[in-house]
This record gives C-alpha cells, sequence and structure tokens, in this order.
C-alpha cells in the first residue's frame, strides 16, 4: 500500500460525478443554462443571444418582455382570425334552414324561423325582443346573405386581429343592435327587417377609423360605403339600419382608439356600456310609443263601436 498523500479532491484525472438536468434527475450533462447556469440537458435547451438557456428562463423573459399591441391595446396577433368564420358559418347554418324549411333559395322568406326571428317592430315591440338580435343572422335570399358574407369576410379578416377578438365582438354586436335600433326607433311598424347589414356596417366604420388614424387611404372604404348607402335608396332595404349599425362601429371603434393608455380597458369597457345604454333606451321608448299608440287606437275603436 502506497503512503503517497492523496489530493483533497480526489485523485489526479478523476471526473467528477457528472449533474444531472434540473428538470429531468434521469438524465446526466454537463451542458449548463447560460441565464441561470443551472444544468440542463438539451432537450430543455434553447438558442439564445448569447449560448443556450433553459425553458424556464426563456418563458420568465417572455413574461417580462410586453408584447406589442394594436391601436386599441390588442395584444398583437399573427393574422389569425376566429370569430369572422364563426360568424359566417353561423349565418349560413341559419340561412340552410330557413331553405330546407320553405323549398326555396329564393324565397326562403316564407319558412317558420324567418317568420320567428326576423325583424317585425309591432312583435319586438310586444314583448319579443330576440327578434333584435336573431335578425342579424336572417337574408332574404342567397344573393343577400352572399354580398353580406363576402364583406364581412374581408372586412372582418382586417379588423379582427387589429381589434382583438373581444372588442371585435363587441362592435360586431353592437353594431348589429345598433342598426336594429335606429329601424326599430325611426322606421315604421310595417317592414320586416333582416341581414347582417348593420353589423357589416360597423365594420366598415371601425376599419374606416382605425385607417385614418394609421393615416392610411381611406378613399376605397368611403367610396364602398357611399355607394352602399346611396343604393338603399332604390332597394328594399333599411337605410336606417345600415346607418345605425355603420355609426356605431364606427363611434364605439373611435373611443376605443382615443382611449389613453393608464386604464384603457376600463374606458372601452364604458364605451361598450354607454353604447348598450343608448341602444336598450331607444328601443324601450319606442316600444313605450307603440305601446301607448296601439292603446289610443284601441280606445277609439271602442268609443266608436259605443256609439
Amino acid at each position: 500500500m502506497s503512503d503517497a498523500l492523496v489530493p483533497p479532491d480526489g485523485p489526479i484525472g478523476a471526473e467528477p460525478e457528472t449533474p444531472v438536468c434540473a428538470r429531468h434527475s434521469d438524465r446526466p450533462t454537463r451542458l449548463r443554462c447560460t441565464r441561470c447556469d443551472r444544468p440542463a440537458c438539451p432537450d430543455c435547451l434553447r438558442d439564445a443571444a448569447v449560448g443556450k438557456q433553459c425553458v424556464d428562463c426563456v418563458n420568465e423573459g417572455r413574461r417580462s418582455v410586453r408584447s406589442p399591441r394594436t391601436l386599441v391595446g390588442a395584444e398583437q396577433s399573427d393574422g389569425r382570425v376566429i370569430i369572422t368564420p364563426v360568424l359566417i358559418v353561423l349565418n349560413v347554418l341559419a340561412y340552410v334552414v330557413t331553405v330546407f324549411q320553405s323549398g326555396s333559395p329564393f324565397n326562403n322568406d316564407r319558412s317558420d324561423l324567418f317568420a320567428a326571428t326576423s325583424m317585425i317592430p309591432e312583435l319586438t315591440a310586444q314583448g319579443e325582443w330576440w327578434r333584435v338580435l336573431t335578425s342579424g343572422f336572417m337574408h332574404f335570399g342567397l344573393l343577400h346573405l352572399a354580398l353580406n358574407m363576402a364583406v364581412l369576410y374581408v372586412v372582418g379578416t382586417q379588423m379582427e386581429p387589429e381589434l382583438g377578438r373581444l372588442r371585435f365582438s363587441a362592435v360586431y354586436f353592437l353594431s348589429l343592435l345598433g342598426g336594429s335600433a335606429a329601424a326599430f326607433y325611426f322606421g315604421t311598424v310595417c317592414q320586416q327587417l333582416a341581414g347582417a347589414s348593420g353589423a357589416v356596417f360597423g365594420v366598415m366604420g371601425a376599419l374606416l377609423i382605425v385607417w385614418k388614424r394609421k393615416k392610411r387611404d381611406i378613399s376605397t372604404i368611403v367610396v364602398v360605403v357611399a355607394i352602399n348607402l346611396v343604393s338603399n335608396l332604390f332597394t328594399n332595404a333599411s337605410l336606417l339600419g345600415h346607418l345605425g349599425g355603420f355609426l356605431i362601429g364606427g363611434l364605439l371603434t373611435l373611443a376605443m382608439v382615443r382611449a389613453p393608455q393608464k386604464n384603457r380597458n376600463l374606458y372601452q369597457l364604458a364605451a361598450v356600456v354607454a353604447a348598450a345604454v343608448l341602444i336598450g333606451g331607444m328601443l324601450w321608448l319606442r316600444a313605450t310609443e307603440l305601446d301607448t299608440a296601439a292603446e289610443t287606437i284601441a280606445e277609439i275603436v271602442r268609443t266608436c263601436s259605443s256609439n
């Protein structure tokens, strides 16, 4: 047996025990994260600006870096849309049901579903309030549906990534309700209304505001909107419904765009609530007016009958 002294760190040339990955205790490794210096196996390392970092450090770095935002404060996305195609599918499905019930792709307004969900002011004022919303998914024939869905696809794919899914949905549905409320409040009680035009015009109004804010050329949008509105004068389309949707969508988006960064979400929520209150107020006032008129007419009829 040798009496030579053994170095305190073990015999010269001996290798220390191999460390194991901080996330996988069964994987020995001599690699380390350049940020936290913990042992990490190749599966747990990611390329970084300098060296390699473990997945924990990479995720922590992502959380500390603020994601890019759009004009209204929505998180910048990769451009993929979900709400727009879902809305198109819902409109198409509703149309298919009405065609199946009526047996005609052009006279589908004769179906039971169309009769129960389209906007009929007199019935709406009597308590059938679902018509204010459901009428936005009914269409008079294939051409009406195709035109609305084509515009919705073009404009929706532009605006959904810009507004974000939640804000885009708010603009779409409040524009739909705004169009129904405008036609209900200012229009006659005899006209049957249906179509997503109010919502589509609202999204076009939103696009106009966003492009103007970005200093992009808005002449094409202005021309398209103007042609559509003027054409309403020569068709049975509801000019009031289109204007109502356009104004609600444009003004709501303007409020979102101009909201200060501090407490931006709160300001935008207040704008959404204000729009909803305005629409609800218009519906309630008109319903009250129609109810009073109905009572007056009934009283006159009873008086004449007694005499």
